[in-house]
């Protein structure tokens, strides 16, 4: 929707205002002016969450980062000035989204879900509305068909509502058919939807109420702008993180080209469970289940087939947080408090001619390279703030253009 909705529009009973400047003292509550800084450094052009968290652990503060921002774009190669979020923006959204009864949530604080902590380059900061408690339990993410048939979703709420029952919150996309039918059969044992667009901006616009359920029975997380239209390009990124807070991925109908495949996909690079439910060879919504089943996905009847494949799993271990969390006074160890080693125009020549549009390992760049690891790691950061680096996963990058 293209506005706030009076139901989600409720000013929250402590409304945060812009916050002060200070300093950090904890890496597991952030102060709001660190929160601030955040946000305006994600929201800033090229600064994706893995180059959020080199960013970070380089300049041990946002702020420093932001600061440091124009010169790294200089450095590698940017013929434009980099657009840096802001403040104004910042605030903006800011207020907006705690007056609507939102709040954001970094990664390394309580309330952010567990899971997601273990993937690659989790979101930084979480827009929330609803009890982050549900995020917290053993979540299993339950996604399919949009056209969906009148079995697939009597089936999908049996299993979900069954799950919900054994203490399992499940976990979708907010989207028709399949992901409907999930929130709606657990909406009181406790459901998550993951959106693609900013909190205020529910895709489809006939989920606008049951959205407003959600914030106030279950949880609804978005890492994007709080005003920000949903594209076709931002639905992945929504999958990522369904499979991402959740211990396995339920596939109910979905065509061998869907965006539910893509949450499959994304649950096996991030080692969690795939379950799928077997379908008629005659119908094509069941083609991508069929297909996961053949490659090794659990075949799933009912909820007690996944129950019983979480009772084997092992618990993850708490995620290491990224350099830079506490901020320390006395932390020499950011390269703002040393001298770098400076690099000829030469090395920097050289190094930009070993890269191509064929994505190589980082390792395999310092192989071939005489530059040390934080040299190479220093002009990767100024050719993806340059707007000239793609990241792979498994530390894989690409030259752009």
């Amino acid at each position: 929707m293209n506005r706030t909705d009076p139901a989600m529009a409720e000013t929250a009973s402590n409304a945060t205002s812009l916050p002060s400047s200070g300093d950090v003292s904890s890496a597991l509550r952030l102060s709001d002016k660190q929160r601030f800084d955040w946000l305006q450094l994600i929201r800033s052009a090229n600064v994706g969450p893995a180059t959020f968290y080199q960013l970070l652990a380089h300049y041990g503060s946002a702020r420093k980062a932001i600061l440091a921002l124009p010169d790294l774009a200089r450095k590698g190669g940017s013929k434009r000035k980099i657009q840096i979020a802001s403040e104004a923006d910042i605030a903006e959204e800011w207020q907006q989204l705690h007056q609507a009864g939102a709040r954001l949530v970094a990664l390394g604080e309580k309330d952010y879900p567990q899971d997601l902590t273990q993937i690659h380059a989790p979101p930084p900061l979480l827009t929330i509305m609803g009890n982050c408690a549900w995020a917290q339990r053993q979540t299993i993410a339950i996604v399919g068909s949009r056209n969906c048939s009148a079995a697939g979703r009597k089936l999908t709420g049996q299993i979900a509502a069954d799950l919900g029952e054994a203490g399992v919150t499940i976990a979708s996309g907010l989207a028709r058919g399949i992901d409907t039918a999930a929130h709606k059969a657990s909406l009181e044992t406790g459901t998550i939807a993951v959106v693609a667009g900013g909190l205020n901006r529910i895709y489809p616009p006939e989920n606008i109420d049951l959205a407003h359920a959600i914030a106030q029975h279950g949880l609804l997380i978005s890492e994007m702008p709080w005003n920000w239209q949903a594209r076709s390009q931002d639905f992945p990124r929504r999958n990522r993180i369904i499979s991402g807070l959740s211990a396995g991925t339920l596939i109910v109908e979905a065509a061998k080209r869907s965006g539910s495949l893509i949450t499959a996909r994304y649950a096996l690079e991030q080692d969690r469970d795939v379950f799928a439910i077997p379908g008629s060879p005659l119908d094509p919504r069941a083609d991508g289940g069929n297909h996961l089943i053949q490659q090794g996905a659990c075949l799933v009847c009912d909820a007690n087939d996944i129950l019983s494949a979480l009772t084997n799993r092992l618990p993850h271990d708490p995620a290491p947080l990224p350099l830079g969390f506490k901020e320390p006074a006395d932390n020499k160890a950011y390269a703002e408090d040393q001298e770098e080693d400076a690099l000829s125009p030469d090395q920097r020549d050289r190094f930009v001619s070993s890269l191509s549009p064929t994505p190589i390992s980082v390792d395999e760049l310092l192989r071939q390279s005489d530059l040390t690891a934080s040299q190479i790691q220093m002009l990767l950061l100024e050719l993806d703030i340059a707007g000239r680096l793609e990241r792979h996963g498994n530390q894989m990058v690409s030259l752009l253009g």
